[in-house]
């Protein structure tokens, strides 16, 4: 059985890099370090330099740079909103976000400060934020610094003072975009929003997947999570109902059946599902030899594994504000949401739609039950958002118990 001390190989922090909360995952080797010659309490409010954020088709949005400062004068991403009016600390550390630059709607952020328990993973892996104002003095009794020097510590670079509510319903007409944003010149911006190659095709699990398997929680049941982008509060919630064996994105499904688990969780991450065709390959092997619950990334893999295809939607799903009926009672559930792609329900085959979104019919969840699998393309552990959809780790642990029932109630 693997211990709690293969999780030490992954690495610590480096010098002057925010530490993780208490229970958090170590970050791994090679993660980037703070921004360069900036310390929390030196941050200047001041001494904020002019900066713009373009886009690759040309749009032109002033502010003033906030955070690190990136190389060269400039960082790329794909560019999406997010509409939560809080939680932005875990949005910004939430794995999902990798290869992206998110713009906030909610026109304050850094209002309440950060906090290291509220990190959704050791390292950020956002490219950048934008917000129409950074809050400079927090206050909150549970704030341990400010969103700038969050940001600098985590060498995220951001641009305040943007018409967001512009930008916004630009997004909304163009689509998810490549965008630049920094101190550099326009023409320098442009050239480089334009070069930026966005998440379509592109394989982002690789980079923010755990290296070694490590275990969480010493809840009764076996599970297997398949760390995709694994966000920290997935952990703990499974991790009070279970001990929790976490593995790397590539963990051939062989070994995992080996352990001989009550179940499977498939966790959220980064990039277009489409791109992972290894991984659907693993979650083919596992169906209908194990309980298989997955959610947003794990829930696209699932379905790619039960034979149906995914498509990018043009400006995704970002915010904790998405209403979602559930077909069997017609109950809406308020969730947490934050993709840029769906499955395609026309190629879903005999596959039971369970969750559809009120806003846009998108497909929010499926369910097989041959196969003792599930999916859902939200956040039920809303880290940040509602908590109607946590019913469905019970639905997991129910169905684990039937599972251990049918192998003869092996412990």
């Amino acid at each position: 059985m693997l211990d709690n001390a293969m999780a030490a190989e992954r690495g610590q922090p480096g010098p002057g890099q925010r530490q993780p909360g208490p229970g958090q995952r170590q970050p791994g080797p090679g993660q980037r370090q703070p921004g360069p010659g900036r310390q929390p309490c030196g941050v200047d409010r001041a001494a904020r330099l002019p900066a713009l954020l373009v886009l690759a088709d040309g749009e032109v949005f002033e502010g003033e740079a906030v955070g690190a400062e990136p190389p060269g004068g400039l960082v790329t991403g794909e560019l999406v909103f997010n509409t939560a009016m809080s939680g932005y600390q875990e949005v910004i550390t939430d794995p999902s976000y990798a290869g992206q630059v998110v713009a906030f709607t909610y026109p304050h952020i850094g209002n309440y400060g950060t906090c290291g328990s509220d990190d959704e993973a050791p390292r950020s892996r956002c490219r950048g934020i934008v917000v129409r104002d950074l809050a400079y003095r927090p206050s909150n009794w549970r704030a341990s610094g400010s969103m700038e020097e969050f940001l600098v510590l985590s060498g995220i670079p951001g641009i305040s003072g943007v018409d967001t509510r512009r930008l916004t319903r630009h997004v909304r007409e163009a689509g998810a975009i490549g965008c630049a944003l920094g101190t550099a010149s326009e023409n320098l911006l442009l050239a480089a929003a334009r070069a930026e190659p966005g998440t379509t095709g592109m394989d982002l699990v690789t980079g923010v997947t755990t290296r070694v398997p490590y275990q969480r929680g010493t809840g009764p049941y076996r599970v297997v999570a398949y760390d995709f982008g694994v966000k920290e509060t997935m952990l703990r919630l499974l991790g009070d109902m279970a001990t929790v064996t976490v593995v790397p994105a590539g963990f051939p499904a062989g070994e995992v059946l080996a352990m001989e688990p009550d179940g499977v969780l498939l966790s959220n991450g980064p990039g277009d599902p489409a791109a992972l065709d290894t991984q659907a390959a693993i979650v083919e092997g596992l169906l209908g030899e194990v309980p298989v619950f997955g959610i947003c990334l794990g829930h696209q893999l699932l379905a790619r594994a039960l034979g149906a295809e995914t498509y990018k939607l043009p400006f995704g799903h970002h915010g904790a504000n998405h209403p979602v009926c559930r077909v069997s009672t017609g109950v809406v559930e308020i969730t947490s949401q934050n993709h840029n792609y769906a499955v395609d329900p026309a190629t879903l085959g005999g596959v039971e739609v369970t969750h559809v979104n009120l806003n846009d019919q998108v497909v929010e969840g499926i369910r097989a039950p041959r196969a003792m699998a599930f999916g859902v393309q939200y956040h039920p552990e809303a880290g940040p958002g509602p908590h109607d959809a946590r019913y469905l780790f019970e639905e997991f642990r129910d169905l684990m118990e039937r599972f251990r029932s049918m192998q003869g109630g092996a412990s």
